[in-house]
């Protein structure tokens, strides 16, 4: 469902406030469906799965709780989808980089990281120290920029790779002129020597229909 409506919002055919309560039901259906997927397991696995599909159903409903009945929530994961959607349209090859990381270098860093219990916090804990803390500088410098210190009024004392994806877009970019120069190095359909009995400007011989 929402992989159908995706391509409609970035049409402008269904506005992404619209698509968020869309989302929300649909995440809620796939984990109704989980749950009745678990009634079938049978023998000692039956409890392992029920429990499973419930801490999936919890994880959504406490997360519609969190972020949609109030309107001011409703602005964090909407306005994380637009600043995400606008990157993607400048660079095109962040789609594919956000997906590797999020969906697989994260998921197996924390798994790496579970054998430590220790180190796992220590690394959460800096990763939401550092999300908050630059939250709370981009707010303060869009709304009150004098109350900064000269410093943190920008970004620009940061080295630019760590405040744009330019140096990476160049990268990627020459990465792919390189792939595509290789694909054209295959001969042109019009350097092809045309068959036997027909011209070369069309496809009958002597220039004459069938």
């Amino acid at each position: 469902f929402t992989s159908a409506i995706t391509p409609l919002v970035g049409l402008g055919v269904i506005s992404i406030d619209r698509m968020f309560p869309l989302t929300l039901g649909s995440n809620i259906g796939t984990t109704g469906t989980a749950v009745l997927a678990s009634l079938a397991a049978t023998g000692d696995k039956r409890s392992v799965t029920i429990q499973v599909a419930i801490s999936h159903l919890l994880f959504n409903i406490f997360g519609i709780l969190v972020f949609y009945p109030v309107p001011f929530m409703r602005t964090i994961p909407i306005g994380a989808a637009k600043i995400l959607g606008n990157t993607t349209a400048d660079y095109r090859w962040f789609a594919v980089f956000y997906l590797i990381l999020v969906f697989l270098m994260m998921p197996l860093l924390f798994i790496a990281l579970s054998f430590n219990l220790v180190l796992l916090y220590v690394v959460i804990g800096v990763l939401l120290a550092a999300i908050f803390f630059i939250t709370i500088i981009n707010i303060l410098q869009s709304k009150v920029p004098d109350k900064l210190p000269e410093v943190l009024r920008t970004w620009e004392f940061l080295p630019l790779p760590c405040r744009s994806l330019e140096p990476y877009d160049s990268v990627f970019s020459k990465l792919m002129i390189c792939c595509r120069k290789k694909n054209d190095d295959s001969i042109p359909l019009s350097a092809l020597p045309a068959p036997n009995g027909c011209a070369s400007g069309n496809g009958y011989s002597n220039g004459h229909g069938p």
